[in-house]
């Protein structure tokens, strides 16, 4: 007779399969709870006491981690050897393992939650069943995720038993499995920033139609601990399914959110922002978002840090938008944007603190890792080297270079009131991005802020910025040619303020 091993955290739906097993002629053995439950609901169960003939100990810690459960796993059908050495110990072979794992993940989720509590929820005999039944494939068929038990019924109904194909699908799933809950453990425990290795997992949300191109084949993971400022963490209430570059823009638009606690209203495109502003209230900030470059809105993406009304929704409806996102919407704003039934309508946390201490960028044999930019720029940071600032100037000379670190180097952001007038990125000098944002602001480039991401190591940029009749800038300084752009400034009359100069 062959043997099922069932041993579930998660006992959903167990009760019927358990139940077509012993239909199909096989014992089936189990462990504490889940022997409760099977014997409660009428199934032939043998406890593993009866197969070990050792008791659980430890408060639970040990119970399957014997020979007579490992031996029974792991042995070669087609080895005499290993079938000799089983039969000399009366050892019996375990042919199926449905498996599912102590929920490390949810407890650590949970408000409150102890480090010697997490601890009891890490899971060792659980993981060590279902890799010995993986390892040995080629006879044993496991199951670690619930929905493959019905196929794995359907082919031992039809032909007798599984396939090999599919017992090898069964214990490649259980491998990652087993990685991504140790690699859980190991961010839970890991103290230090850069350990000598990174053991990051991830969960697939959903398949992609396609990536950054239609001929690229794309997906969307996230992270098991859910991150609140996230798209992961957004649900999407109304229009077609994410994109791969959307899903890249709205995540740079709640990067910029993260920036600033006033009203707050992002455009972005392309990943970089193309509008951004603040406002005494939401409606305010949306229109100057909007007036700040009308013509690149169109085809992206908007975000907002407070709740979306029905005089914005009026003003969204009437652009096209690829998403908008959003902590909140009123019913109306709600009824006014199910008309664009296509655009994608998201509601985001009400946390726009930055996720995650950590950034990444995948490189080919490796990866960069970095902490996150979180640099909180204040006037006390700053150190005006040429020039007088006004007080009402402060504003913008901090808003300005808030947004210029959201945007591609080489950088330049022109703003003015709370608005962005002006944005070069993604250059490969700087006086040619400072061109881009000068000539797109035009007029308004007149009495307005520059900030760069980077210094002047030459006064070419500020001599353009003279010709548009800006008033004040503002980088990070530390060139050793600075005194050529400070007497730029001077020749100008411009105000230049340094700041963050180890960013």
């Amino acid at each position: 007779m062959k043997r099922a091993l069932i041993s579930v955290s998660d006992k959903t739906g167990i009760v019927q399969v358990a139940n077509e097993l012993l239909e199909l002629g096989i014992e089936i053995i189990s462990t504490g709870g889940t022997y409760k439950l099977l014997k409660d609901a009428g199934i032939s169960v043998l406890p593993i006491e009866e197969v070990t003939d050792f008791p659980e100990m430890l408060d639970g810690r040990v119970k399957t981690l014997h020979p007579m459960i490992h031996g029974g796993l792991l042995f070669r059908r087609n080895d005499k050897n290993h079938v000799d050495a089983i039969n000399k110990h009366n050892i019996q072979p375990i042919d199926f393992v449905i498996v599912n794992l102590y929920p490390f993940v949810e407890t650590i989720k949970k408000e409150g939650c102890s480090f010697e509590h997490a601890i009891e929820n890490i899971d060792i005999g659980g993981p060590s069943m279902l890799r010995s039944a993986a390892k040995n494939h080629a006879d044993v068929t496991v199951i670690c995720d619930m929905s493959d038990a019905q196929e794995m019924i359907r082919q031992l109904k039809e032909d007798g038993e599984t396939s090999l194909d599919f017992r090898r699908f069964l214990a490649a799933k259980v491998f990652r499995l087993t990685a991504a809950y140790d690699a859980m453990i190991a961010e839970y425990l890991t103290e230090e920033d850069f350990p000598e290795r990174i053991t990051n997992t991830y969960t697939k949300v959903a398949d992609l139609r396609y990536g950054e191109n239609p001929h690229q084949k794309a997906a969307f993971y996230q992270t098991n601990l859910q991150e609140p400022n996230s798209l992961s963490a957004c649900d999407q209430l109304q229009g077609k399914e994410l994109s791969y570059n959307n899903i890249q823009d709205a995540n740079a638009a709640l990067a910029i959110l993260s920036e600033f606690d006033a009203p707050c209203c992002v455009a972005v495109k392309h990943t970089n922002p193309c509008g951004v502003a603040l406002a005494e209230n939401l409606v305010l900030a949306w229109q100057k978002a909007y007036q700040a470059d009308p013509v690149s809105i169109f085809g992206g993406i908007v975000a907002f840090n407070g709740e979306v009304d029905a005089t914005i929704a009026q003003g969204l409806s009437e652009l096209f938008l690829e998403v908008i996102l959003a902590p909140k919407y009123s019913l109306e704003a709600l009824d006014i944007l199910s008309s664009k039934k296509n655009v994608r309508v998201l509601v985001t946390s009400h946390d726009f603190d930055r996720p995650y201490s950590m950034t990444c960028a995948r490189v080919s044999g490796g990866l960069l890792i970095q902490t996150t930019d979180t640099v909180e720029l204040d006037k006390d940071d700053c150190k005006i080297v040429c020039g007088n600032v006004d007080e009402s100037d402060w504003d913008d000379l901090l808003f300005g270079e808030k947004v210029c670190k959201h945007v591609k180097s080489n950088a330049i952001v022109l703003v003015k009131d709370g608005m962005t007038v002006g944005i070069g990125g993604g250059q490969s000098n700087r006086v040619g991005a400072a061109k881009i944002a000068l000539e797109q602001a035009g007029d308004k480039a007149r009495g307005a802020i520059l900030a760069s991401d980077a210094f002047f190591p030459m006064p070419d940029t500020i001599e353009l910025a003279a010709q548009f009749g800006v008033k004040a800038i503002i980088q990070p300084g530390g060139s050793i040619k600075d005194e050529l752009s400070v007497e730029s400034c001077k020749k100008h009359k411009l105000t230049m303020g340094e700041g963050c100069e180890d960013r």
